[in-house]
């Protein structure tokens, strides 16, 4: 701190790539990532909340017999399948959807660690975010 004006020294915070005009540090990073959760926790929601409301208006009259198990589509799996159900407006093409935005959120999370990680040139740490995207994809893709 300059003693006579309150201000920051600007001599002394001259490393800071924050302070020589928003440059790419962890605490930009943080925020860029608490951004990326949040709109991507928010885009899940809206899309499943409208997915559920034509859900339920285009079931609403119907009545549920809760003593037999009914297996609902399974086509709704393959992505052709779910564009096509998406683009014509299908309910539960839209649910699942959401879902999907929900799970794909802390991948792109990930992603974006890969890619933050390896501008500020900390391979220990891009290594260990690849490792983490490697298993999450495996997970991902192996579990169906």
């Amino acid at each position: 701190m300059d003693g006579s004006s309150g201000k920051p020294d600007r001599a002394a915070n001259s490393g800071n790539a924050s302070v020589r005009g928003g440059g790419f540090d962890d605490s930009r990073m943080e925020v860029i990532m608490g951004r990326l959760l949040q709109t991507g926790v928010l885009l899940a929601a809206c899309v499943v909340a409208a997915g559920g409301a034509m859900y339920a208006d285009g079931h609403l009259s119907e009545r549920e017999d809760f003593r037999v198990f009914t297996a609902r589509r399974v086509e709704l799996r393959h992505p052709a399948a779910l564009l096509s159900g998406i683009a014509h407006g299908d309910a539960m093409a839209i649910l699942v959807l959401g879902i999907l935005l929900l799970v794909a959120t802390p991948i792109c999370r990930v992603i974006f660690a890969v890619v933050g990680f390896a501008i500020e040139r900390d391979r220990l740490y891009v290594a260990i975010s690849l490792v983490v995207l490697a298993v999450l994809l495996f997970g991902m893709l192996r579990g169906s």
